[in-house]
């Protein structure tokens, strides 16, 4: 990487000295029946029509659904709409549900604040799917979604994957996770993470592939380009990859997982395959009774007017009073909601 020491400290205390709020900037509804009743989780922010727009998933139990939620301060944030819901009896690949990862973005630059870009007239979203009912239950698929509605309410499905882990090696043969979706030197670029075992505790690693039109991807054969690494803090999942570039190098905010803690990393890289991830954590998991205690994970970072907005999905054990509840995978309820870290941006 030919990065020196103190680059990789400067890195640390510019992109982890935030500010974290005490309070939830979106939750679930907690309503039975609602796509969000469960919780929220996989914030993606961006600006359309001079309006702040946050993509994010809810579960209700079956699975997940993808919907919109607006601010006017990037702070708080009320619910819009649904735009993935849940297509039962269509006997479609995705009927269970669809989670929404990445809508395509004009500008891979950390300082422009995230604009779609259209394609041949459209917006276009990349979404997992899981086959089973229940939290992330089989092995996910991606698919493609597109719109014209510059409303960004009537979202169209493609009607079969276009990325699945069957064809994939045996690091990533059970299932595909969230990906970060690039357009970069004419091609587009898949960073995404998979499962390679169906039994817990599995391990999650992130690799790459590319395409000339977002149908058809080819694989890096040296994947996975961010591993776990045994002792670290991301010893069992190295996953949900948000890419973008300072103007030197690229900059992942994923985060690992070393079987108790989810915490947000940073990884480097200079070319989008060679990457170089840093020994500490980013967003380090909060203290007893704090939003984050269990887990500081599945991040999104934009600048906005020289404040930096860092959201991620923060756990900790449910408590009474708490709007919604999930059950992972150790059997223990989690409140699951969307919080944001905030200060002065590079």
């Amino acid at each position: 990487m030919g990065l020196k020491l103190d680059d990789k400290n400067a890195l640390m205390e510019a992109w982890g000295t935030l500010l974290r709020s005490d309070q939830p900037a979106f939750t679930g509804s907690g309503m039975a029946g609602s796509y969000d009743s469960h919780g929220v989780d996989c914030p993606f922010v961006f600006r359309h029509h001079d309006r702040f727009y946050m993509m994010h998933v809810g579960f209700d139990g079956i699975g997940y659904q993808t919907a919109l939620a607006v601010s006017d301060d990037l702070l708080t944030w009320q619910h819009e709409t649904v735009i993935l819901s849940r297509l039962p009896d269509s006997g479609r690949w995705d009927h269970v549900g669809a989670a929404g990862s990445w809508i395509l973005l004009n500008s891979n630059d950390i300082g422009d604040f995230p604009q779609l870009k259209k394609m041949n007239g459209r917006y276009w979203m990349i979404y997992h799917s899981y086959p089973d009912e229940g939290y992330e239950a089989g092995g996910a698929v991606m698919g493609l979604a597109w719109t014209e509605d510059e409303s960004l309410h009537e979202w169209h499905r493609w009607d079969e994957p276009i990325f699945t882990y069957e064809e994939g090696d045996a690091w990533e043969r059970q299932g595909l996770y969230k990906c970060c979706l690039l357009e970069h030197e004419g091609r587009f670029w898949m960073l995404y993470n998979a499962k390679g075992g169906s039994e817990w505790p599995w391990q999650e690693e992130t690799g790459i592939a590319w395409s000339e039109d977002l149908f058809h991807w080819h694989r890096y054969e040296q994947n996975p380009v961010l591993p776990c690494l045994e002792g670290s803090f991301y010893s069992q999942f190295c996953s949900d990859p948000y890419i973008r570039h300072d103007g030197e190098r690229w900059l992942n905010f994923g985060f690992g997982f070393d079987g108790i803690h989810a915490q947000g990393l940073l990884a480097v890289s200079n070319d989008l395959l060679q990457w170089e991830t840093l020994e500490q954590p980013l967003l380090p998991h909060g203290s007893t009774g704090s939003l984050d205690e269990i887990h500081a994970h599945k991040s999104c970072v934009v600048i906005w007017k020289g404040i930096m907005y860092h959201y991620y999905c923060a756990c900790r054990p449910w408590r009474q009073g708490d709007p919604t509840s999930v059950e992972v995978f150790d059997g223990q309820l989690e409140f699951r909601c969307i919080a944001v870290a905030t200060g002065t941006a590079l």
